[in-house]
């Protein structure tokens, strides 16, 4: 649509020319007399019907064979054996040459087809011979795939010898027909090709170059006829003998049939006839039989440039790569030459004049040539305005003019042709193109392996002797939800607009991003996976900002200074262990997402923001309540508040690719605090990995969450709900700097996250715990092969002291193979004290941390377990009233079981912990106003 991006493709076609790469042949391609028209192969799958065609074996008999044997070839298109120029053999196959009792008749077959040579029986008074066919009841049946497989008696035929298909190659036959005695030098002779299969026919392929794909390929491959060079095709547009074959001449082909098949008959070289009910293609337009016939076509010589394809590739980056390497890598081995040239008249029109004797050529490389040519002035590219123009021949007036050739490009040559025709290059915008080429990076779906991303790679190579592009994602196909693919007819999907405006884009994106689909696998769809980002992602993300917010609003109703973050570098100087490890926890997301993405990695990142946003709400705000609310104090508040801040700023930045309509509603909201000179969060250069990045932090935070889980199980095994408190709870672990963060800076957390009073480190493994080793087959498995069994059993058979010393060491050697941390699980056991039984004394582990909890009563924590119970009813309420965060309230209790003034002594010894979680004192219900 576009004339210069039409004239780069002009551009790109006269290059190829030049480099002699580019040549007319012809194209065996579906065709359709009654449109006059060759078919997409698409579009010849659209109207199969099951017909009923001749299906006949045909004897060629070998030149100076002592026993004057013949091959014998089997066919269901008669009408394609006046044009037959060689017979196709299979060289791995094992032949037989034997003699028909009865006519004396010798025929060569494939040892496994012998059984499909007709039995020609005398009649009862033996005066004459009666024909088996094909098509006789008795003798023959059709199978499922429209073959026909004969029972006849073998024993009617004498096996003389066998031949090796190999030692046939090469025989002259005698030609059926003469229309192609010219040829005679070069055709009528044996070839061979794997194509040849013994499940059907004599194992004998009779080949008609101009009439079939496979027919064409192999006598290119074997000299009998050249790919540059005129083919002689024998019928017409209409699909009507030419006059060469004069005794049809006027015959459209599938009438002449039956004519042909007499013919044949005539000249003794008839085996055997019959029919066969097979599934053939029509015209889905004229309801016309398809043809397969050999269409004059411009090709790209690709195999020239083959092993420049294969280091083109090597050059470029896949995810994921098995497609570079393997279905790509193949595709470009087994290159053929591409046809580029369709009879159609809409498209770019191919740049070739030619004169009429085809003596003289000329391709146009650009608009300004043609106009010089031609002394024509040249506004548009399209067909209608072009066809006209003609170009004067060199060679004098006598020899007229040169005219275009009717073909229009393939539009694949145009999609390959866009890294230079989109910004009109060679003719403008030279400097940018070789400051970007090769491009950074495209997309497509896995069937461009063998589409766009293959016609860029051949143009671009042939053009510049490298890849186009750099960087490659390739991407599955999205099914329905039962896995079918996605049909308007059927109605199996939801309406992208739908799932849009019900979720957001960004649910969406995140969706496909976090799919299979961008690793080259497929994904069904489904409407509830996209619901399922907003309650898992979106949600939880928006619940921390608006947490934020509340509590940043909540200063200013106090009466205190409007809140302002703190400098990030000055917040780098916090003491509180949960701002150390979500400052460095967020430096850990940017340096992944990074990575990720230079890696081009995208189904990577969703995961690990998850476990961020789940860890930000559920560790930094769960845990810093009290701070982010004031009860520790404004000056700490304020630094736990800028943390929080900082961190939403930077994952929304970081983030803003995959979500740019959410971060940018958040950053625009959290701009005012600091007054951002950028009016889009997606002006905002992507954040640097800088800040400090705290790994025994990161772990030790992580071991804690796991003690708390654990420590959860424990609890749920012995129905002891968090409300009731512990009086002790036991951590075992190797790693002393993880006891002490656990003992020191976390131990406030954990105490008050599981209602425990007392939380005790303990580095001695086997005071509470046997170990056992396992060894990790996921890890092994394929490195070890055969040893796996002989290394697992020595793992398994490993002491305690034994496994001490491989914690220690970091490694261990069995059987010659040098076993790492990483290849050994170490599995820690709780040794239950003799003296106390499972309820008293509980433990849970994970192979790494063991967590043991005093499950036993103690009087002394009755009062804060009835304390925490009252804090929990009292939020209930709040929540009930729909009141926020920020609403101060004064709450007053009473008091209603006979012995009040247990509560009532439980609230005073219990005041200051009722405070600090509730924000407000609790009092007694005489104090209240009376509002009667």
């Amino acid at each position: 649509m576009d004339p210069s991006f039409m004239e780069s493709v002009w551009w790109v076609f006269a290059q190829l020319y030049d480099k002699g790469l580019v040549y007319r042949g012809f194209k065996v391609m579906p065709y359709s007399t009654g449109c006059k028209t060759p078919l997409a192969n698409f579009e010849a799958g659209l109207n199969y019907k099951e017909v009923s065609d001749p299906a006949i074996m045909v004897s060629f008999p070998l030149i100076g064979d002592p026993d004057n044997a013949a091959l014998v070839a089997w066919t269901t298109t008669p009408w394609t054996l006046p044009s037959n120029l060689a017979l196709c053999v299979n060289a791995g196959f094992q032949y037989v040459k034997v003699r028909d009792k009865l006519t004396g008749a010798t025929y060569i077959v494939a040892e496994s087809r012998l059984s499909q040579l007709p039995v020609k029986k005398p009649k009862g008074d033996g005066s004459s011979l009666k024909q088996s066919s094909a098509n006789s009841k008795p003798k023959s049946k059709d199978t499922p795939d429209g073959k026909t497989k004969c029972t006849v008696d073998t024993g009617s035929y004498e096996v003389l010898e066998k031949i090796s298909g190999a030692s046939l190659v090469g025989m002259k036959y005698e030609a059926l027909f003469d229309y192609f005695k010219e040829c005679a030098d070069m055709a009528f002779r044996v070839v061979a090709d794997d194509y040849v299969t013994d499940d059907s026919g004599t194992g004998v392929v009779h080949c008609a170059p101009a009439f079939g794909e496979d027919d064409y390929r192999v006598c290119i491959a074997s000299g009998i006829v050249r790919k540059d060079e005129e083919l002689i095709v024998a019928i017409d547009a209409d699909g009507r003998f030419i006059e060469k074959v004069y005794d049809f001449q006027g015959r459209h082909v599938k009438d002449a049939d039956k004519d042909i098949l007499n013919a044949v008959k005539a000249k003794g070289r008839l085996v055997n006839s019959g029919s066969i009910m097979h599934s053939y293609p029509f015209c889905w337009r004229s309801e016309t039989p398809l043809l397969y016939r050999a269409i004059p076509s411009w090709f790209v010589a690709v195999e020239k440039i083959k092993d420049k394809l294969l280091e083109s590739n090597k050059q470029t980056y896949w995810v994921p790569d098995y497609v570079k390497e393997k279905r790509f890598h193949n595709w470009l081995e087994n290159a053929r030459d591409w046809a580029v040239s369709r009879s159609r008249f809409w498209g770019t029109p191919l740049p070739v004049w030619i004169s009429e004797d085809g003596v003289e050529k000329v391709v146009i490389d650009s608009i300004d040539k043609l106009e010089k040519l031609s002394g024509a002035k040249v506004t548009d590219l399209h067909r209608h305005h072009i066809d006209h123009i003609t170009i004067p021949s060199n060679r004098g007036p006598e020899f007229g003019m040169l005219r275009r050739v009717d073909d229009v490009f393939d539009c694949w040559f145009e999609s390959g042709s866009m890294p230079y025709a989109y910004i009109h290059y060679p003719f403008e915008n030279v400097e940018l193109f070789e400051k970007n080429f090769p491009g950074h990076f495209v997309a497509e779906g896995l069937d461009q392996t063998r589409g766009w991303f293959y016609t860029l790679m051949v143009l671009s190579t042939a053009l510049f002797g490298k890849p186009a592009f750099r960087n490659l994602i390739c991407n599955g196909l999205v099914l329905a939800e039962d896995g079918k693919k996605m049909s308007k007819r059927l109605k199996n999907y939801p309406s992208p607009m739908e799932v849009i405006g019900e979720y957001g884009a960004d649910a969406l994106r995140l969706y496909l991003i976090n799919s299979p689909v961008v690793r080259a696998e497929s994904l069904r769809f489904k409407k509830d996976g996209v619901y399922g980002v907003i309650k898992d992602v979106f949600l939880p993300w928006y619940n921390a900002y608006r947490f934020l917010v509340q509590n940043a609003k909540r200063l200013e109703i106090e009466g205190s200074a409007p809140f302002i973050p703190i400098d990030r570098q000055a917040l780098q100087l916090s003491s509180n262990v949960l701002d150390q490890w979500i400052n460095s926890a967020t430096g850990s997301l940017v340096r992944f997402v990074r990575q990720e993405m230079e890696a081009y990695r995208l189904y990577t990142v969703v995961p690990y923001l998850l476990k961020f946003i789940d860890n930000l709400t559920n560790i930094y705000v769960r845990f810093n309540r009290k701070r982010l609310k004031g009860r520790t104090g404004e000056e700490d508040c304020r630094t736990s508040l800028s943390t929080l801040y900082h961190v939403l700023l930077t994952t929304c930045i970081a983030m803003a690719p995959f979500t740019p309509f959410f971060t940018e509603a958040l950053y625009q909201n959290l701009r005012k605090a600091f007054h951002s000179s950028e009016e889009s969060i997606h002006y905002c250069s992507f954040p640097s990995a800088t800040g400090k990045i705290e790994e025994r932090i990161e772990q030790s935070v992580t071991r804690m969450m796991t003690v708390i889980d654990l420590a959860r199980n424990i609890r749920e095994r012995h129905n002891k709900p968090l409300k009731t408190p512990l009086k002790e709870m036991i951590v075992v672990h190797p790693d002393a700097g993880f006891l002490e963060d656990i003992a020191g800076k976390l131990k406030e957390y954990v105490m008050e996250e599981l209602n425990v009073k007392s939380v005790v480190p303990c580095s001695d493994l086997l005071k509470y715990a046997s170990l056992r080793a396992e060894p990790d087959f996921s890890v092994l498995g394929k490195r070890l092969g055969k040893a796996m069994g002989l290394v697992a059993k020595e793992v398994k058979a490993m002491s305690q002291a034994d496994i001490l010393a491989f914690e220690k060491s970091g490694e261990v050697t069995f059987s010659g193979n040098c076993l790492k941390s990483t290849d050994i699980k170490v599995l820690r056991e709780f040794k239950r004290p003799a003296d106390v039984t499972e309820k008293e004394i509980d433990a849970a582990g994970d192979g790494d941390v063991l967590v043991i909890l005093d499950l036993r009563a103690d009087e002394s924590l009755y009062e804060s377990g009835i304390a925490r119970e009252v804090i929990n009813r009292i939020q209930k309420l709040r929540k009930k009233a729909g009141l926020e965060p920020t609403d101060i309230v004064e709450v007053y209790y009473e008091p209603l079981n006979d012995d009040k003034h247990v509560l009532t002594n439980i609230v005073k010894s219990q005041e200051q912990y009722i405070r600090d979680a509730l924000g407000s004192p609790l009092l007694q219900h005489t104090m209240a106003p009376d509002y009667a």
